[in-house]
């Protein structure tokens, strides 16, 4: 695919890029050789070969939910450094506007 000095102006325009006539010039051939690139890319994917999003099988690592004893709830408040309703107190960082 090539791509013309035109089309390269139309794509920088696109992305918001100011372009000199050299860089326009110097830009074309790259831009038409990375489009090739992406066509042969193309032309290798085949319908037999399963997609991947990962080289390597993912699983989740997981155990089940147990109960366990916990310590007592006075033995967890006290090392708070404010409580409050037999709750950790800690700053207020949302507001609510009425």
């Amino acid at each position: 695919m090539s791509l013309s000095e035109a089309e390269v102006r139309h794509v920088a325009r696109l992305a918001r890029l100011a372009l000199t006539d050299a860089e326009t010039a110097a830009l074309a051939p790259q831009l038409s050789d990375i489009l090739g690139y992406a066509e042969q890319v193309g032309e290798v994917a085949a319908d037999d070969v399963p997609a991947t999003t990962h080289p390597f099988a993912l699983s989740d690592v997981t155990r089940p939910d147990e109960r366990r004893p916990s310590l007592p709830r006075e033995e967890l408040l006290a090392g708070a450094p404010q409580v409050e309703q037999d709750r950790f107190a800690v700053p207020r960082i949302v507001v609510e506007e009425g």
